[in-house]
């Protein structure tokens, strides 16, 4: 039983220390579908990155100038700090892979490990998260509701359709 419990422990600890799929972009703003983080998933009416200046979201949300330079400032504040965030994430699970892939495992030491892993994807999203609610402010309570009440994506894109969307108040 022992053993299982190590097996099980190994297998979720090389899951971790998979390398990023390659994907548009570095970071949590180009994750896509159900798996994104809450506060993202409500956002994900858009293109990754500054989906506040796409003509047709503009369009579609009146946006003013001034919320869209706003949404600028949030989002370059918070690229630095993404950035650097992205990067610890990514040394943390580096230093994982050989814990998990030694011959011998040292149990302490791969737990250890998995915890700093967490702790550096929980800043990671907690960041992306300010992020994302700092860009929700701007939006007035109708830019909001329409951002929600998106055009289902064609076949074939990303969050196409099968992917759920968030549930609104009056669902």
């Amino acid at each position: 039983m022992k053993n299982l419990g190590l097996i099980l422990l190994m297998t979720g600890a090389l899951a971790l220390a998979q390398p990023p799929q390659p994907g548009p972009g570095p970071g949590p703003m180009h994750q896509r579908g159900p798996n994104r983080p809450p506060m993202e998933r409500s956002m994900h009416a858009g293109p990754p990155g500054r989906w506040w200046n796409n003509p047709d979201m503009v369009q579609k949300l009146s946006l003013t100038t001034d919320q869209q330079k706003r949404m600028d400032d949030i989002f370059q504040q918070s690229r630095l700090k993404l950035i650097d965030l992205n990067a610890s994430l990514q040394k943390e699970e580096v230093v994982l892979e050989p814990l998990v892939s030694a011959d011998q495992p040292d149990e302490s030491r791969v737990l250890a490990q998995i915890d700093r892993v967490a702790q550096a994807r929980a800043e990671l999203e907690k960041a992306n998260a300010r992020m994302l609610l700092g860009i929700r402010r701007v939006l007035s309570q109708d830019q909001w509701k329409k951002l929600q009440t998106r055009e289902p994506r064609p076949e074939g894109a990303p969050g196409g359709p099968g992917v759920p969307r968030p549930r609104r108040s009056d669902d």
